[in-house]
């Protein structure tokens, strides 16, 4: 059983907004750091943004400037990544991990791993 499922990916036009959602099952993940990763076509896994166990704490990716927010219910056990003014270039599979660690930028050093979202942006 997957323990980490992504939902609201789709396709949007450039300069539209999607929320992405990323839904703990089958254990609570209060206790984790969490984060968001994206992979285009023929590229490796990039970082995204993170968020403490808390929410109190945020990191994010030079690249973004600011246009993506990610945030946590802990009361409904999801994270959530609010992506605004959309370009064609963030056209990836987006996918939330969770790992007891905040601050790392390998997808690989986390522990529970989603199988990733669709998102495409048109020009």
């Amino acid at each position: 059983q997957v323990p980490l499922v992504e939902s609201g990916g789709g396709l949007v036009q450039a300069g539209g907004s999607l929320r992405l959602s990323c839904a703990a099952s089958g254990r609570t993940f209060n206790s984790y750091s969490m984060a968001w990763f994206r992979q285009a076509p023929g590229k490796d896994h990039e970082f995204v943004a993170a968020i403490d166990w808390s929410g109190s704490n945020t990191n994010y990716a030079d690249f973004l400037k600011g246009r993506f927010t990610i945030s946590r219910d802990s009361a409904k056990n999801t994270l959530y990544l609010q992506m605004n003014s959309l370009k064609p270039e963030d056209t990836a599979v987006y996918y939330c991990g969770a790992r007891l660690q905040f601050g790392s930028g390998r997808w690989y050093d986390y522990t529970y791993r989603g199988q990733g979202i669709q998102v495409t942006v048109s020009s």
